[in-house]
Parts: structure tokens; sequence; C-alpha cells
């Protein structure tokens, strides 16, 4: 299935119903919203204006004609670029069971199958983990280290823990957070391996992590501009 997405939005709970309202009157009214925290560090809070806690994460699925006049909407109508109002990101579908599923989640969305198209690089990631409640500072602590901005837990519960002695050695309990974190391509790999060096499966916060493609974003103008600013540091740093 080509050029079907389904988009992230993360805001503060207080603006979750005029995200709502702005994507119904979009055409896009069947959404998934759940509840979660920032833990993003105080700086970086302070640069965007971010409020650090109470978010809500909203999940469409999008087709990318869709996504283009969004995209457009977002950035003119909810000045979505403007720090402290969101981010939302597109993570690629590879199928969706059944039609009527399909005309369900797109709502009227136009949509022809075609052939599964290979992706892009791009620019950004979305790195989730999973862990045992409690541990999610630890983990963002890890992140920070190599240069993670901030993330967005959601408290979850597990299933099939019975299996997870048996093919991981590890005896897991069922109350999880799950860490949404979108990072630069570039940084991935040294970011997971930070978390799972000190959060990993073989220590109390028991946490797995994986990452999933980005295809696009909008709202992270300011975050391009922090690492840019951080990167002049950097240079600045070696060449002095």
């Amino acid at each position: 299935m080509s050029e079907l997405s389904l988009m992230v939005t993360i805001t503060s709970r207080k603006a979750a119903r005029k995200f709502i309202g702005f994507y119904e009157d979009m055409g896009m009214p069947v959404s998934f919203t759940t509840l979660g925290n920032g833990t993003a560090a105080s700086e970086i809070l302070d640069y965007f204006g971010l409020d650090g806690s109470e978010k809500s994460v909203m999940f469409h699925v999008i087709t990318a004609d869709k996504w283009k006049e969004v995209k457009r909407q977002l950035r003119m109508k909810m000045n979505i670029d403007i720090p402290g109002i969101g981010i939302a990101f597109l993570v690629p579908l590879s199928s969706i069971g059944g039609m009527k599923a399909l005309n369900f989640l797109t709502a009227g969305q136009e949509f022809k199958k075609g052939e599964e198209s290979s992706l892009k690089d791009t620019k950004y990631e979305l790195l989730v983990t999973i862990s045992n409640q409690g541990y999610s500072e630890l983990i963002m602590d890890a992140a920070r280290k190599v240069h993670a901005a901030g993330g967005t837990v959601i408290h979850a519960r597990g299933t099939g823990s019975h299996l997870a002695e048996k093919f991981m050695g590890v005896t897991l309990v069922p109350e999880k957070e799950m860490i949404f974190i979108v990072v630069r391509k570039e940084q991935k790999n040294a970011i997971m391996r930070a978390i799972m060096d000190e959060a990993g499966t073989g220590t109390k916060a028991g946490a797995i992590v994986f990452s999933l493609p980005v295809t696009d974003t909008a709202g992270m103008r300011m975050m391009e501009v922090i690492e840019e600013e951080q990167s002049e540091e950097e240079i600045s740093a070696v060449t002095e």
C-alpha cells in the first residue's frame, strides 16, 4: 500500500480539543487520542515555551495528498511552527486489514492502492521505548547525554509477560511506560545504544527500544534551529 501514513500529533492537553476540531474541519473525523507527559529538559522547555507535562497524543490515518493540505493549514491556522503549539509527524503504514477498515480510518480521503514504494532517506526517526513503569526519567537522562531533546511518555499495560522469561530471560511486570522521542536519523544509533546500556533488559527498567521512519514533520523548525546552534558551538569549541 503506497502513500498512506499514521499521523501523530503531540500537543498540550489544553490545546487537544482545538486540534481535534481542526482535524474534523479538515475532513478527518476519525482519531485516537491518549494522554501523556512531556520529558524535555528545563532549558529546552524554556526555549520552546513548552509546558513539561500533560500532553495529548492524537493518531490519524492520512494519505500523502491529504497531508500536503493538512501540513499547510497546520502552519497557517494552527501556527504549529510557533514554539509551544505542538508537533505532527508521519510514520509510514504498509497495510491496513480490509477495505472497510481502510475506508473507516481514512474517512473518505481519496486513496488508490498502488505498488509499495521503497522509503527515501528520512531526516527524522521515531524512537519508541517500552519500559517498566517509573523509569522514564532514567531513560530520558540516558538519551539526553547523547543530545536527545525530549520525549513524551504514555502509560500502558503489557501482555504476554509469561513469554518474556522464555525469550529474554527476564520477568516483566505488566505496568509499562512508552516513551516517544523524535530524533535526527544520524542520532538514532547513539541514543538507542545509550538507552540499552543504562536501561535495557538487564536492568530494573527492562527497556526495549525500536525505531520507525518519520517521513515528514510539522512544527520542528525551532528544533532544527537549536541543533544548528549546538553544532556551531561544538565546532567553535574544537577550533578555539
